[in-house]
C-alpha cells in the first residue's frame, strides 16, 4: 500500500506540475501585446531612436545608440514577417518601415561624413534635398469628417513626414496629435465657408520642396 500511495502522490504531483505549466503558457499568451500595440511601440521606438541620433550627431552622447537601432530592427522584422496584419495596418507598418529606412540612409551618410571630415548633418540634408529635387511624388486622401476618421488622418500625417525627412525638412515640431487638430480645423473651416461635404488633402514633392493643400469637394 505504501508503495501504491506514494505513485499516486508522484502522479498528482505531475498532473499539479503539467497545469500549472499549462496555465503559464496560456498567461504568457495573454500577456503578449497586439499587433497594434506593437505598430505604436515601434513608432515611438523609430521617434526616439531619431532623438537619439541627433543627439549623438551633436555631440552629445559619446557613441551611437545601437541599442535602440536592434531593437526597431528586431520589432521591423517581426512585424514584416507577420501573415496577420490587416490592410491598415499593412499600410502603417510599411510607412513606419519607409521612414526608419530613410532615417537610416541619413545616419550611414551622416556617418560617413563625419569619418571624412566633413559637416555630417549639412552633407546628409544636402543629399537629401538632391535626392528629392530629381524625384516627384504625390499622396491623395479625401476626409469626410477629420476629427472622427483617425486612421485617413494618420495616413496623410505619415505621407507627409516621409515626403518632409526626403526633403530634408525638418519634422520634429510636427507631432500627430498637433497635426490631426490642424487638419480638422482646417477641415471644418473648408466646409463651412464652401459648404461641402468632404475634403481633399494632397501632398506634393515637386522640385524638391513638400508642398500641402486641402480642397473642398
Amino acid at each position: 500500500m505504501p508503495i501504491r500511495d506514494n505513485k499516486l502522490a508522484r502522479s498528482a504531483q505531475e498532473r499539479q506540475a503539467r497545469a500549472s505549466q499549462t496555465k503559464k503558457g496560456l498567461a504568457a499568451i495573454d500577456n503578449q501585446p497586439t499587433v497594434d500595440e506593437q505598430l505604436s511601440r515601434l513608432e515611438e521606438d523609430i521617434r526616439r531612436l531619431k532623438i537619439e541620433f541627433d543627439i549623438y550627431f551633436n555631440g552629445a552622447a559619446k557613441r551611437p545608440p545601437y541599442d535602440t537601432k536592434s531593437r526597431v530592427e528586431t520589432l521591423l522584422k517581426r512585424l514584416g514577417d507577420d501573415r496577420t496584419l490587416t490592410f491598415a495596418q499593412r499600410y502603417l507598418y510599411n510607412s513606419l518601415a519607409s521612414r526608419y529606412t530613410a532615417f537610416r540612409e541619413l545616419w550611414r551618410r551622416t556617418m560617413q561624413g563625419r569619418e571624412e571630415g566633413r559637416d555630417a548633418a549639412a552633407a546628409a540634408r544636402a543629399l537629401a534635398r538632391d535626392e528629392a529635387s530629381h524625384t516627384q511624388s504625390s499622396a491623395t486622401f479625401v476626409c469626410d469628417d477629420a476629427h472622427k476618421d483617425v486612421p485617413t488622418v494618420k495616413q496623410l500625417y505619415d505621407a507627409l513626414i516621409e515626403a518632409k525627412m526626403k526633403c530634408g525638412e525638418p519634422t520634429e515640431d510636427l507631432s500627430f496629435p498637433r497635426f490631426h487638430h490642424l487638419i480638422a480645423t482646417r477641415a471644418d473651416h473648408l466646409k463651412e465657408q464652401l459648404g461641402c461635404e468632404r475634403v481633399r488633402f494632397s501632398v506634393d514633392v515637386e522640385g524638391g520642396r513638400v508642398s500641402f493643400k486641402a480642397k473642398g469637394e
